[in-house]
């Protein structure tokens, strides 16, 4: 029985490790100061998150509260509050109006692909097709998945902007989260 623990506990930490993350992180990350239950939830698990209040906001200025709680699975990659303080003055406030709703609708499923893809499964797309994983977005367009030299991943957007994965492999009931650092351009 020790042994079956002791390899249970090796295998969950070498899966975080693997995917950059820590063993804690396995068992019940912690997202901008908050647990992440894989019971919950996108939306139930990110409205708890201290580090995604201005995506909650736009989320909900898009509309898309209803569409992220469905069955899904999708895999969401959560720009943080910073990600959105990067954005020039004032874009945050113009989209969240209004007659800007289809903007923002844009932006975020840019955010979206559909299934669950962990970072492994990234990681063997990207293997599969020369390093590089072409993800088609719930928007139409697609995100490309790399990994640079010092082992981090990383999201290039339709216009080359980039945006590194700073915490991966956050599961959800209907899916699954990866932080990112940057808001991603269609």
């Amino acid at each position: 029985m020790k042994t079956l623990s002791r390899t249970f506990a090796v295998a969950l930490m070498t899966t975080a490790l693997f995917a950059g993350g820590t063993a804690a992180q396995a068992k019940n990350p912690m997202v901008g100061g908050a647990a992440m239950y894989p019971t919950k939830d996108i939306v139930d698990n990110a409205v708890n998150s201290k580090d995604h209040t201005t995506l909650v906001a736009a989320v909900k200025a898009a509309g898309l509260v209803d569409t992220l709680k469905g069955p899904g699975p999708f895999t969401v990659f959560a720009p943080t509050n910073e990600a959105f303080k990067k954005l020039p003055a004032g874009t945050v406030d113009t989209l969240l109006k209004p007659e800007n709703k289809d903007q923002l609708t844009k932006i975020l499923t840019y955010h979206v692909v559909p299934g669950r893809l962990t970072a492994a499964d990234i990681a063997a797309n990207a293997k599969a097709h020369g390093g590089k994983a072409e993800l088609t977005t719930v928007e139409g367009e697609t995100l490309t998945a790399w990994k640079d030299k010092a082992g981090g991943w990383w999201l290039t957007d339709a216009k080359g902007g980039k945006a590194r994965i700073t915490i991966p492999n956050v599961m959800q009931s209907n899916g699954v989260i990866h932080v990112i650092n940057a808001v991603l351009m269609p």
